[in-house]
């Protein structure tokens, strides 16, 4: 199954995320809040900006901060801001906390979107977190493999089972990016939270290959 979240205004996706997953939580989820991490990336490959990418970082770190001082162990949320775009996934007690969590996100500076996908239960195990965590791995190294796309032009952060790709991307690599995604096992699902561009624009922010540099000509003298 694949999703795609569309861009909302800011008030709008503050209040609800593309996809509200339901849950009864029956105990409070041991709580870990964190940064979710994707692939690292040169900043001369990344199709943000340089000031951009210090302005996600920056955002992922106050979230996290904020979200820990609020919630202590009582949740596990990961925060992922690609272009200032936020996506926030992982599990909170109830609908209550998530409605806290989005509005603490949405008071971190430069914040321009957040697409929540957090979930009301109790936090997955250990083993299913580590699924997928190899699950996020096999779609990075898939994305690598696949020449016909950038790895560098995604983020992957999968959650229960759902993967979700972030990234300023054409339609054309979206969809090769979502196919590569859900050939992937462990997949159940394949959240697409893209900021698409033509096939223009990748033109003119993708770098120019390096020339090879001619060689020296010979001279000789009588």
């Amino acid at each position: 199954m694949t999703l795609t979240v569309r861009t909302l205004s800011r008030p709008l996706a503050v209040a609800a995320g593309a996809v509200v997953l339901s849950g009864v939580l029956s105990a409070c989820a041991p709580l870990v809040v964190g940064t979710a991490m994707g692939t690292s990336v040169l900043v001369a490959t990344d199709r943000r900006t340089s000031g951009t990418q210090l302005e996600d970082q920056g955002i992922e770190l106050r979230a996290a901060n904020r979200l820990r001082d609020q919630f202590g162990d009582r949740a596990r949320v990961s925060v992922t801001s690609y272009n200032r775009r936020v996506l926030l996934t992982g599990e909170v007690p109830s609908e209550a906390d998530r409605a806290t969590a989005n509005r603490i996100v949405a008071g971190v500076e430069n914040v321009r979107e957040i697409v929540d996908e957090l979930g009301v239960m109790s936090s997955p195990s250990f083993t299913a977190r580590s699924a997928d965590t190899l699950v996020t791995a096999r779609v990075k190294a898939a994305l690598v493999d696949a020449r016909d796309v950038s790895a560098n032009a995604f983020k992957v952060v999968t959650e229960r089972g759902t993967t979700y790709l972030m990234g300023r991307v054409t339609q054309r690599e979206a969809d090769r990016a979502t196919e590569v995604a859900r050939s992937i096992p462990g997949v159940q699902r394949v959240v697409r939270v893209f900021e698409l561009i033509s096939e223009e624009e990748l033109a003119r922010i993708t770098p120019a290959p390096a020339q090879p540099a001619a060689p020296a000509g010979n001279t000789t003298g009588r």
